[in-house]
């Protein structure tokens, strides 16, 4: 059964392809959803597809692209109509 999960990255996210990293780990695990800039300096990921996959891209999303420095990794479950593909915004 599909899950989805929403999470708010935050420290340098921006300006060091975080969404496009992001973007590419999650089609390689089959995982559908967004990653966007917020006007915060955040960025936000929903990630929607198999649970352990999600959990994996969890775990890629602490540390993120080599020039990304993460501080904090909020998560949420949401309940929302899973996307066809991932896109970036």
């Amino acid at each position: 059964m599909p899950s989805a999960r929403l999470f708010t990255i935050k420290g340098r996210v921006q300006g060091v392809f975080f969404r496009d990293s992001t973007k590419r780990v999650a089609e390689s695990l089959g995982l559908t959803g967004y990653a966007i800039n917020l006007a915060d300096g955040d960025v936000e990921v929903l990630a929607c597809g198999d649970l352990a996959a999600i959990e994996q891209l969890a775990v890629w999303l602490q540390d993120g692209p080599r020039m990304a420095v993460v501080e904090d990794v909020a998560s949420m479950p949401v309940d929302v109509e899973q996307p066809v593909d991932f896109k970036m915004g």
